[in-house]
């Protein structure tokens, strides 16, 4: 099958430029001029980054055309808008998303996710505890779950925002609990790193991420933390004799690996092994967040600063 070949990516527009190309629509809404007169409002999307569009005529029809998370063929010219580059779109095709190569649209791990899964798996091998490493396995040869754990993201809009980016956030995370392991004395390695790859699992089901990065159902009402908890319950019951102060512990691990109530966990952590999780887990986001903002900045040479960063409630330095 022929795929569709992409001939400008949004990072390379210029204003004043004449588009036709193919992006993806991550958002569209039906508005209205100061006049009373409706446009379509568009941010259309690849794996460069984002851009602003708008439909300016016949905006009722045109919506009728395409809807959110649709791959487009458009029409538009580059314009400057308050120092950003905007898209007036002239005309829409919708396009079949058989026909296009997801990693035009969708961003990606930069690794490969195929040797970044071998990696973890040598961690995996490590594991002491039988019943331990006979939980890991009962998760891991799971087809299904392993299947979505290789390609779901670590967040919609904070760090490791890509597909792959879960496993990615694990292995860095297990990398990380590895290094305090045989910093600190006294710590249980095999729950560092049991717990580690386990403390995100309930995002494989919290996402939808087919097409656009969004919440399911089940993550916007009941969360990741209490799902990975289920998931986490119904794995120990296929371990023969599992040890139930062991699963108390891990079970521990998980809930309170997010630090405090406000940012999730209904427990703050209360053993040394998920105090280590819960700061490498967020170190490792933090860390990716920032190196993320700096990189989807880096176009603009004009500063060595980055915009206002929301979260972080700060401008973050990119150097000279």
């Amino acid at each position: 099958m022929h795929l569709i070949t992409k001939n400008i990516y949004i990072k390379d527009i210029k204003s004043g430029a004449k588009i036709s190309d193919h992006f993806l629509v991550a958002e569209k809404t039906l508005a209205y001029s100061q006049k009373g007169l409706p446009y379509l409002n568009l941010r259309l999307k690849d794996r460069t980054g984002e851009v602003e569009g708008k439909v300016w005529d016949n905006a009722h029809e045109w919506d009728k055309v395409f809807k959110k998370g649709d791959i487009v063929q458009i029409s538009a010219r580059a314009l400057n808008f308050r120092n950003a580059v905007q898209l007036s779109v002239a005309d829409v095709v919708k396009v079949d998303n058989l026909d296009i190569d997801p990693a035009d649209y969708f961003p990606v791990a930069k690794q490969d996710i195929d040797e970044m899964f071998k990696d973890l798996m040598v961690f995996v091998e490590q594991v002491e505890n039988s019943h331990l490493r006979a939980l890991l396995d009962a998760f891991l040869q799971d087809e299904d779950i392993l299947r979505l754990f290789k390609r779901a993201p670590a967040a919609k809009g904070f760090h490791h925002v890509y597909v792959g980016g879960l496993l990615e956030h694990t292995l860095s995370v297990v990398r990380l609990v590895d290094f305090a392991a045989h910093h600190y004395q006294g710590v249980n390695r095999d729950m560092l790193l049991v717990g580690s790859i386990l403390h995100d699992i309930g995002k494989i089901y919290e996402f939808s991420y087919d097409s656009l990065i969004d919440y399911t159902d089940e993550g916007r009402l009941i969360g990741h933390i209490v799902i990975g908890l289920e998931m986490l319950d119904a794995k120990i019951a296929t371990v023969e004799s599992f040890p139930p102060q062991l699963a108390m512990t891990l079970r521990h691990l998980i809930l309170s690996h997010h630090g405090v109530l406000e940012y999730g966990s209904p427990k703050r952590p209360k053993t040394v092994e998920a105090l280590v999780v819960h700061y490498m887990d967020d170190l490792d986001a933090k860390v990716n967040a920032f190196q993320e903002f700096i990189g989807n900045s880096a176009h603009d040479s004009e500063s060595d600063w980055t915009p206002f960063n929301r979260f972080f409630e700060r401008f973050i330095y990119k150097g000279k």
